[in-house]
């Protein structure tokens, strides 16, 4: 998304809330599409769940899309920016460092069962003040215990700090449908074909048209999200046809388009 055409906000600070009788306060909020909420960090770590629309998430090591109905992880100190990518409701889970040894020490996208869904639709309405021995406090306990369970989703893109490795990457993401080999890029940034094949898995544990296969899909699931038909996505991606559109997003999530979509809202 063009950044001229984002708007900014400041954090809610919720995440700075120090509290230990409370180890995780939940807030929620709509987000208009566009809207960018500014580079922070805080020292409760976040679990960001896309209730409605989709998100993205970005950090100095790589960038995360979070579908419908699942959610990012974002350990505390994490510095981090979110742009809606939809018009979105996000809820928020602030976790206190006290318990979020628990989770995760990277960022990870999240799939969420409804069960923890249900959770997290009640505890983003407790009041900051909740009660720490009643009933919402219990609830709580029971979240905590069901985060603990999540499963990583393949939806991670990792950025490189190497600046040829960076500069390809840039390009690619202001043209996913950009065709031209490693070789023709080498070229371009002044390296070999081998030492970008090197640094590409050095800096990111992938291949090159890994990483491009990888940004492709984010970049999919941005478009299909906002009402692209699976055709004018797959032909504008520079897939040959429909049908292997369809193959690689069954190869890499487990399903297809449709009924990932499907699942995701039900």
């Amino acid at each position: 998304m063009d950044s001229e055409k984002r708007t900014h906000r400041q954090p809610s600070g919720s995440g700075d809330i120090e509290d230990l009788s409370r180890p995780i306060i939940g807030t929620q909020g709509q987000m208009n599409s566009g809207l960018e909420v500014v580079p922070h960090r805080h020292v409760r770590a976040q679990l960001a769940f896309a209730a409605e629309g989709v998100i993205r998430v970005i950090t100095d090591t790589g960038t995360w899309l979070i579908p419908p109905q699942q959610a990012v992880w974002i350990p505390g100190n994490t510095l981090h920016h979110v742009v809606a990518e939809t018009d979105v409701l996000v809820q928020h889970l602030h976790i206190d460092a006290s318990v979020a040894a628990r989770y995760p020490t990277v960022c990870a996208v999240m799939d969420v069962p409804p069960l923890v869904r249900e959770l997290i639709k009640r505890v983003v309405n407790f009041t900051q003040h909740y009660s720490p021995d009643g009933r919402e406090a219990r609830l709580v306990h029971v979240l905590m215990d069901e985060l603990e369970a999540l499963q990583p989703a393949e939806l991670y893109l990792p950025l490189a700090k190497d600046r040829r490795i960076l500069r390809i990457m840039q390009r690619l993401m202001q043209d996913p449908a950009n065709e031209q080999s490693a070789q023709a890029w080498a070229q371009e940034v002044g390296a070999s074909r081998r030492t970008l094949t090197r640094l590409f898995q050095k800096e990111t544990n992938m291949s090159f048209n890994a990483w491009r296969k990888q940004l492709r899909l984010q970049e999919a699931i941005n478009r299909l999200s906002r009402g692209d038909s699976v055709t004018d996505v797959a032909l504008s991606l520079g897939y040959a046809s429909p049908s292997a559109f369809v193959a690689m997003f069954r190869q890499t999530l487990g399903k297809p388009p449709k009924q990932f979509f499907q699942e995701q809202l039900s």
